[in-house]
């Protein structure tokens, strides 16, 4: 089985920054998904079981908070593991992110080299 990364974000250019940035991991036989919408990642995430998703908050549809807390709460698909990207890195956010079962939570601008190092570290890939 292929591991899996889902990037989910409304906005083209960050998803495709997402991408460039992990494309890399595909020449280890990761499969690089994506969404552009809360809804649609959740039907991914039921049907393809991603190893980590990397998952925006704000966003049409259905927002990354409600996402996680379907994935994690409702589903129990706790072996996911869940980076919420935000523009918005005040105290409530990151607890809102804890609260509805974020692993880890990451603002915007993010560093490229700390999403491969993450991704290395959870796909247990070396670097």
């Amino acid at each position: 089985m292929p591991k899996k990364i889902l990037i989910v974000d409304d906005e083209p250019h960050i998803r495709l920054l997402l991408e460039q940035t992990l494309e890399d991991f595909e020449d280890d036989g990761v499969e690089l998904l994506s969404a552009t919408n809360g809804l649609e990642a959740l039907e991914i995430i039921k049907s393809e079981k991603p190893e980590l998703v990397f998952l925006d908050v704000m966003m049409p549809k259905m927002n990354g908070f409600d996402v996680c807390n379907t994935v994690k709460k409702e589903l129990g698909m706790n072996d996911i593991y869940i980076v919420m990207l935000t523009a918005k890195g005040q105290e409530f956010d990151k607890q809102k992110g804890k609260d509805v079962g974020a692993d880890i939570y990451m603002t915007k601008p993010f560093n490229p080299d700390e999403i491969i190092a993450k991704a290395a570290e959870i796909l247990k890939i070396e670097l």
